[in-house]
């Protein structure tokens, strides 16, 4: 069906170099996008279809915005942590597991993007 978007949540076979059938925001011509969330058991997600401007594609938008807000918020985060001499081990442990998290989104979205996703 033209028009449809179905979201998927397993791997797509894709080439790992950007190639002629990605643009230039690394998002496959043929409709296919990696989301910035991962499906069941942690598979990536893909949005098959549905264009730009569908909900799915604006929930992605949206869903990209707030995790790279979170990610600029995090750093400056760090930063006033890491000069603070009183800052105690689980402070910076709680700080260290949500940076890892930010880092994943961030990652995700790089990736999706048309980032090489040569690194594993």
């Amino acid at each position: 069906m033209a028009g449809v978007a179905h979201v998927v949540g397993e791997n797509i076979d894709k080439d790992k170099d950007k190639d002629e059938d990605e643009d230039e925001d690394g998002q496959d011509r043929a409709g296919v996008r990696l989301l910035p969330w991962a499906g069941p058991e942690g598979k990536p997600c893909y949005l098959i279809g549905g264009g730009e401007g569908g909900l799915i594609s604006r929930m992605a938008d949206a869903t990209e915005r707030v995790q790279l807000e979170m990610a600029a918020e995090l750093l400056a985060h760090a930063a006033d942590l890491l000069v603070d001499r009183r800052a105690t081990s689980p402070q910076l442990r709680f700080l260290l597991a949500r940076m890892t998290e930010s880092l994943t989104d961030v990652r995700r979205i790089a990736v999706s993007r048309g980032a090489a996703d040569h690194a594993r």
